[in-house]
Parts: C-alpha cells; structure tokens; sequence
C-alpha cells in the first residue's frame, strides 16, 4: 500500500494513494500505515520544523483527503505557503475533481446533479446520509457505459464520471446511494446482502479518482493531473458485457 508518485516539485507532490490505506493518522489508526506517516517521512524530515504547531505540519501537507477503500489522485503541499494556498482552492471550491464509479443498475437520467444535504447519522456515528440539516452537497454525474455481470445474479451495471462541487464525507457514496444506484462493493452503503455478493466478484470498492486541477500555488498557472483506473478495477470492467 505504498503510494506511487505522479509529480512533484518545491511546492507540490501528486501521488496515486492506493486502495486500503488511510489518508489520516487518528487514534483508531496508530497500528496501520496512512498516507500521513508516508508524507511526513517524504516531506517534513528535511525541514527542521515537524513539532510547529501550524496545520501544514501537523497534517504533514495533506491538503484533502480521499475514503480508505478509494484510489486515485491526491495533491500533497511540501511548503506552508502552498499548503495555506491549496487550502484556500479547495474551500472557494476552484479545484476540479473527477471520479469514476461502477454502480448497481441502469442510471436515469443519464445525467443529472445531486444536490441534497449530507450528515453524520446520530444512531451510526461511522456513516454518513442525505439528513435535513446536513450540509450543503453537489455531485454531477454522467453515464460512460453500461454493463452486465457474466456469474452469479445476472444484473445490470452503470459506469459512471461524477464531479462532487463539494467535498463533504462519503459524498459520492451517499449520493449514489440515494438516487438509488450505490457504488458496486460498497460494504458500508450498498447493503449487507449486496455487499457480501458484490466482494466475491471485486474485494475493493469501485471508486477512484481519476483526475485534480487547481491553480499551481507558485507559478498561479491551471495544472491538471490524471490517474488511470487501477488494473484491479480496469480489469474487472473487462470481465463484463
């Protein structure tokens, strides 16, 4: 689960984080490896600096984060400044993400928005749902193909680009979920019994982060960066009609 670099420079590294690995360090990970140990060693051991107390250290220069079980493309900052700048990207909501998904069922409209409030659930502190008071969420979504299972329960499937405006938790997942397409092994929104069927054919979730553009912190020009789909999930799209 070690990440693979895409780019870097003085001021930014884009790394292809892979599925499993956590981006955070929590009290619930001091036993795994995350993204922030991996940063921190790559990026702060030089400065001198990683007992100041400013976020860009304290979150060893990551600057978003992506779920656990998705894989994709993910800028880290290896200075304040540019971490301080990205920060400030992601909040006015400039920066452009894509994503790509596998979901249950043929997908009507073929595209669309969702927008509607997503909250931490009061009776399940570990998932998250579309909750009056929720924030504030948008992803939109586009069709790229439809396929169909070869073994077991013979189903129908969408793939899927979306592009979250926002970036709340789970967004994607819930939003999907919601509309009535969850995400293909999905254990925590797909439900148990699809879940358990859905990890037989795929062991991972089938959401990845297929591409970031923001505006380069020093020389303030509009830089774009891509992650394929991992072979695991490319090549499970082979295997279906």
């Amino acid at each position: 689960m070690t990440p693979s670099i895409i780019f870097q420079d003085s001021d930014i590294l884009i790394i292809n984080k892979p599925f499993g690995l956590t981006v955070n360090r929590s009290d619930t990970t001091r036993d795994q490896p995350t993204l922030q140990n991996w940063a921190e060693k790559h990026i702060l051991q030089d400065t001198g600096k990683a007992d100041d107390q400013g976020d860009f250290y304290q979150r060893g220069g990551i600057v978003h984060r992506l779920d656990k079980e998705t894989s994709g493309v993910l800028v880290i900052a290896k200075t304040a400044s540019a971490f301080e700048n990205l920060q400030k990207q992601f909040k006015v909501r400039t920066v452009l993400k894509s994503y790509l998904a596998l979901v249950h069922g043929v997908v009507e409209p073929k595209s669309s928005t969702i927008r509607v409030p997503v909250g931490r659930l009061p009776w399940m502190r570990k998932r998250f749902g579309v909750l009056p008071g929720g924030r504030e969420s948008e992803t939109y979504y586009e069709v790229i193909d439809t396929y169909q299972t070869k073994v077991g329960k013979k189903e129908q499937l969408s793939f899927l680009r979306l592009l979250p405006k926002t970036g709340r938790t789970h967004q994607i997942r819930v939003h999907l979920k919601h509309i009535g397409y969850p995400v293909f092994s999905d254990l925590l929104y797909a439900g148990r019994k699809t879940a358990r069927s859905d990890r037989k054919l795929l062991p991972r979730l089938f959401l990845h982060a297929f591409s970031l553009s923001f505006v380069h912190p020093t020389t303030n020009k509009q830089v774009l960066f891509e992650s394929p789909l991992p072979d695991e999930l490319a090549n499970f799209l082979k295997k279906l009609d």
